[in-house]
């Protein structure tokens, strides 16, 4: 029998990484999953488990290079990366934006990246037939105010995915950005806005059927599902009510 296709997922302690490793995994992947938060990730592997299929948690910070080079050794072969983890902090303009945000974002949704992309290449490589997902974000394709800091990371992470499709083309490796629109999930907009619950509701107020994780990972399982010589370069996904950053309806 052909062994079970090995699929990471960054950032699966929540969110979009968590309805992802459950879409992978029911997909017939099975799923590494990473994050700082051990216990979360922890509670997800034995979910997953218990549900008929197969998933391992290993704690990793994307950020810390040595970590993440110490995790890769762990696989000689790997169908798929799904580059996750990330996020935003603040809504600040440019003006009066604290640096210390701006470079924490870099430093997460790029380096991270950047980071767990490079260490696992070879393995995915060395599969005959891998892909690498990177989760950006529509903030990676036009800018919004006070959007500055995030923003600027996304199109980095845009970047990072289209620059690296043209340098490995020829290889077995496919190269497939999502990015999507307004999502609503339990974290998101709170850790932006560092714990306000009142900002974040704000954010989603009026809004009919904003994305959920679940929309997200539905999208992600069916473009690591399509066959190997199709690959989905970007990806774009709103809700219905979001025609782009800056023009969303709301019935308030």
């Amino acid at each position: 029998m052909p062994a079970t296709p090995i699929a990471v997922v960054t950032g699966a302690s929540s969110g979009i990484g968590a309805a992802t490793a459950r879409t992978l995994a029911a997909a017939g992947f099975r799923v590494v999953l990473t994050a700082r938060r051990k216990d979360r990730i922890e509670a997800l592997a034995a979910e997953i488990t218990e549900a008929g299929h197969e998933a391992t948690a290993y704690a990793l910070d994307v950020t810390d290079r040595a970590a993440v080079d110490e995790f890769a050794t762990a696989f000689r072969s790997l169908a798929l990366l799904v580059n996750n983890a990330g996020g935003a902090l603040g809504a600040d303009p440019v003006a009066t934006g604290d640096p210390a945000d701006w470079r924490q974002m870099y430093e997460t949704n790029v380096i991270g990246t950047l980071n767990v992309t490079q260490a696992l290449l070879p393995a995915l490589t060395a599969s005959g037939d891998g892909t690498i997902v990177i989760l950006s974000s529509t903030a990676a394709l036009s800018s919004y105010e006070g959007g500055g800091g995030y923003v600027a990371a996304k199109h980095g992470e845009h970047v990072l995915a289209e620059t690296l499709r043209l340098e490995i083309v020829g290889t077995p490796v496919r190269v497939i950005e999502v990015a999507p629109g307004m999502v609503k999930t339990d974290e998101f907009a709170t850790t932006r806005f560092r714990g306000d619950t009142e900002k974040a509701a704000k954010v989603y107020a009026g809004v009919d059927a904003p994305l959920t994780a679940e929309d997200v990972a539905d999208t992600i399982g069916w473009a690591v599902t399509r066959p190997s010589h199709v690959n989905i370069d970007l990806l774009v996904v709103r809700p219905r009510a979001q025609a782009s950053n800056t023009k969303v309806h709301r019935t308030l």
